[in-house]
């Protein structure tokens, strides 16, 4: 086993391209966390989206992102692609679902109608939006224009982002949505409202889905022992890294759970390759919101709505050095901070 020789840590904040809201917040820079760790003359990375304006804090805490870097380290250095180090049975391609529809000024129903129906033409099986910022009525507007966009046979996604803070107030809303036949309303409530997530759960027809800021499999657990979802959200890049992601897959699995990521492709694409009881990749068509991808210098393709695999070693992409450099944080003059072992 090689022993590491190095870590270099940086924190990047990339502005918005234009300031958007969610339900419960506007956003308009975002900040990363990432990592380079070398051993045997190989270097893997890892990387984790830190907030708006939280970065410097993952440098203090960031089990999630050398998980990463070392699965990638060790395909690296075995010349495999993550997912077929991984043992996966797929090798070409995994379905993925385009997540956009924020709010923005002047974005009437009708103009978020013609996003989603972009996304449904370029091929995606499924899309979401985001719900819960306005009124009952004025969301179902937005929901009606957007399912008829797009019409039946696409898979169409709500994303309250924790818009609502009790059980009747998500049911004034959840009654106008169910007419549009959602596929999953994703964190209603606060992410550690795990018995309103099950009440909910129980009252409407549509899935429950949750856990995209949830850590370790025990907080999983509880949202599985008490029916609180039936689609686990679990972000390696949060939850513990590629470790703990994978014992989180296998424990929902057990209950006849899904598993379908939140955010970051780039990586996820080749967890659910090698995961059964995975189905969706979520993908951002838009990279001015999540734009991550400014950072990194290979990019997935994608085809009829599906993410191609890559064929090259580890998670197939590294930084963009250029990029790195602009929108770092930084006291001295280089981007990163590098600590060599003794």
């Amino acid at each position: 086993m090689a022993k590491i020789e190095s870590i270099a840590v940086a924190t990047v904040r990339v502005p918005l391209d234009n300031v958007t809201s969610f339900a419960t917040r506007t956003v308009s820079a975002r900040d990363y966390g990432l990592v380079k760790v070398r051993a045997g003359g190989v270097e893997g990375i890892g990387f984790c989206y830190a907030g708006s304006s939280g970065g410097t804090l993952v440098a203090e805490s960031a089990i999630s992102i050398l998980d990463c870097a070392l699965w990638d380290l060790n395909s690296r250095a075995s010349k495999l692609p993550l997912y077929r180090y991984l043992g996966a049975a797929v090798d070409d391609a995994v379905p993925a679902y385009a997540s956009g529809g924020y709010y923005l000024p002047g974005k009437t129903p009708k103009k978020l109608g013609e996003e989603m129906a972009g996304y449904a033409k370029a091929g995606f099986r499924a899309v979401k939006m985001k719900v819960g910022r306005l009124s009952p009525g004025e969301e179902e507007a937005r929901i009606k224009a957007a399912r008829n966009a797009i019409g039946p046979d696409v898979d169409l996604m709500l994303d309250a982002n924790n818009a609502w803070h009790d059980l009747p107030t998500a049911m004034r809303y959840m009654e106008r949505f169910e007419l549009y036949d959602p596929y999953w309303i994703e964190e209603p409530f606060f992410p550690d409202d795990i018995d309103n997530h099950a009440r909910l759960a129980k009252l409407t027809r549509v899935t429950v889905a949750t856990g995209e800021i949830g850590t370790g499999r025990w907080h999983f657990k509880e949202i599985l022992d008490k029916g609180a979802a039936q689609i686990l959200q679990t972000d390696a890049l949060v939850c513990g890294g590629v470790t703990e992601w994978r014992r989180i897959a296998a424990t929902a699995s057990s209950y006849g759970v899904t598993v379908c990521p939140h955010w970051f492709h780039d990586l996820h694409a080749q967890l659910v390759a090698a995961t059964p009881n995975a189905r969706y990749v979520e993908f951002f068509p838009d990279d001015q919101v999540l734009n991550f991808r400014r950072l990194i210098d290979t990019q997935l393709e994608m085809k009829d709505g599906m993410l191609l695999l890559p064929k090259t070693p580890g998670l197939g992409f590294g930084f963009d050095e250029k990029a790195v450099a602009r929108y770092a944080l930084k006291d001295g003059n280089s981007a990163w901070t590098v600590l060599k072992a003794k």
